[in-house]
């Protein structure tokens, strides 16, 4: 069991919003486990008055603030653009409590206030959570790492769009600057 202190710790849960937790095919496990998981997280930061951060990714109406650099595999974007309440985070996840961040790329850091919001609180520990484990989770996870915090990752409450880059994230790179437990072993 990994023992932590509410008064330092935060609970970062990334994109568990309408257009990605409903995407098919995530893996290890689906969208709605990964929800379910992290409902379940959210609540025992709350009960334990630890801050609990709902990031969730999104853009402009018109695109603006959207990265355009040249790569050789682009993310498919839908034609006409992304369905009204892609972006919304889902149902009943929010609570008045929570802290809200919204980003504009894979990491919660740049560009948003998350830092601010972390360190104004006290925190040092951030649990991280969500959807996608190589992307939204390990970006944020290398940009706390970078700016001091100790990262732990709920494993049970990540996936990605296919095992062998979860599996990657989790098993090669994310050991190497966080501690990986499933939700169940983390307490206060």
């Amino acid at each position: 069991m990994l023992t932590l202190d509410p008064v330092t710790t935060a609970l970062v849960l990334i994109d568990l919003q309408n257009g990605i937790v409903g995407i098919p095919h995530l893996a290890p496990r689906s969208g709605a486990e990964v929800e379910s998981a992290g409902r379940a997280l959210a609540e025992r930061f709350r009960a334990a008055g630890a801050p609990v951060v709902l990031v969730n990714v999104g853009w402009s109406a018109d695109g603006g603030d959207m990265l355009r650099s040249p790569v050789d595999r682009p993310m498919p974007r839908p034609e006409g653009g992304l369905p009204p309440g892609w972006s919304d985070l889902v149902d009943g996840l929010a609570q008045p409590t929570d802290l809200r961040v919204t980003k504009h790329q894979w990491g919660a850091f740049h560009g948003t206030n998350l830092d601010t919001q972390l360190r104004r609180r006290g925190v040092r520990t951030i649990v991280l959570a969500g959807i996608a484990t190589n992307a939204g989770v390990e970006s944020t996870a290398r940009q706390a790492w970078e700016h001091g915090y100790e990262v732990v990752i709920a494993e049970d409450a990540t996936a990605s769009i296919s095992a062998e880059m979860h599996e990657f994230a989790i098993g090669k790179l994310l050991p190497m600057i966080a501690r990986i437990r499933s939700s169940a072993e983390i307490g206060f």
